[in-house]
């Protein structure tokens, strides 16, 4: 049985083999502090039998106007728990928070380039590519911004697609 619960101080010394995959990104103790302090309702774990961690979610809530939305910073699984659709039930729950709590106009989220497993999953779950940005990733690869429309965005303006790629430093938010 698995069990979504919100994510907690211990939780950052027992989800190391989960960030083991290559493709997820890790970030230092403090990042991960910051987003349990400012946007609990935005960090969640799976937990499965023996209190084992199976993947996480950590986002947030950002912008302005009709700019203000939810934000997937990383929604990971390990790799002996995919295939079970965790990371679409950890992903509608963000949804949800940002569509019902928050209010936002859609969910964003960024991806590797070469990531086809997760952009197809993203696709799957109605996530369409916003736009490309070059370099995003150290540099080097570039990412997908990718985006969800809620239901306050009822023209679905949030996810008309750019025409042209941009570079980090065009991007509105951290």
């Amino acid at each position: 049985m698995t069990t979504i619960r919100r994510f907690c101080c211990n939780d950052l010394l027992r989800f190391a083999s989960v960030n083991l995959d290559h493709l997820t990104e890790t970030f230092n103790m403090s990042f991960y502090m910051t987003y349990l302090a400012r946007w609990p309702d935005y960090f969640h774990v799976a937990e499965g039998p023996g209190n084992r961690i199976m993947g996480y979610i950590m986002g947030k809530v950002e912008g302005q106007g009709e700019s203000w939305h939810g934000h997937v910073t990383a929604v990971t699984v390990a790799p002996e728990y995919r295939r079970q659709q965790l990371a679409k039930k950890l992903m509608h729950l963000l949804e949800d928070i940002s569509d019902k709590i928050d209010k936002a106009y859609f969910v964003d989220l960024f991806v590797r380039a070469s990531n086809t497993p997760a952009i197809k999953m993203y696709e799957k779950l109605g996530y369409v590519i916003y736009r490309r940005v070059l370099r995003y990733y150290s540099g080097e690869e570039d990412g997908l911004d990718m985006r969800k429309a809620l239901s306050r965005d009822t023209e679905k303006k949030s996810i008309i697609p750019l025409k042209r790629p941009v570079t980090p430093d065009e991007l509105e938010y951290d």
